[in-house]
């Protein structure tokens, strides 16, 4: 493999309310959102993303949510497996190990985010990275918290670190 090759990296995005965000959002919260975002990098033939466990991987749009609702091209990566394994591992060790997983505040939007940085320089779509705070700034959104931070989201697809 040569020094200049390069990788595309794409963000898949869905839509774990199936609709219903769109439908609901503006009786409920008063505002209305287009849905409730789960992200995942897919880099070197693999859909990676943080849930409740941890660093998760499988194959891309893989998962019991079925296939992306969206795909966003984040552009090139020249960075090759091996380092970006590292990478994740050290991700998994530290800031994503799975006691720090937090729905509205530490989340698969904020491993997304700080992934695609680290692969291409670029952050995700803000619509996703901000939906949290768009939830909380409503009278429901702050009654729904207690809620909201118990709940872990958990997809499917394998631990990278091999814990579970």
């Amino acid at each position: 493999m040569d020094q200049t090759d390069s990788f595309p990296v794409k963000l898949y995005v869905y839509d774990l309310s199936r609709g219903m965000a769109r439908q609901l959002s503006a009786a409920m919260l008063g505002k209305h959102l287009d849905g409730i975002w789960h992200t995942a990098v897919v880099v070197h033939g693999k859909e990676f993303f943080f849930v409740g466990e941890g660093i998760n991987s499988c194959s891309p749009g893989d998962t019991p949510l079925g296939g992306p609702d969206c795909v966003v091209d984040l552009g090139l990566t020249e960075v090759p497996l091996e380092i970006f394994m590292e990478y994740l591992t050290s991700l998994a060790e530290s800031t994503y190990s799975s006691d720090k997983y937090n729905l509205l505040e530490h989340n698969c939007n904020t491993f997304s985010n700080e992934v695609a940085q680290f692969l291409t320089g670029k952050k995700i779509p803000s619509y996703i990275t901000d939906l949290p705070s768009e939830v909380l700034s409503t009278p429901f959104g702050q009654a729904l918290r207690p809620l909201l931070d118990s709940i872990n989201i958990n997809p499917g697809g394998s631990n990278i670190t091999g814990r579970r």
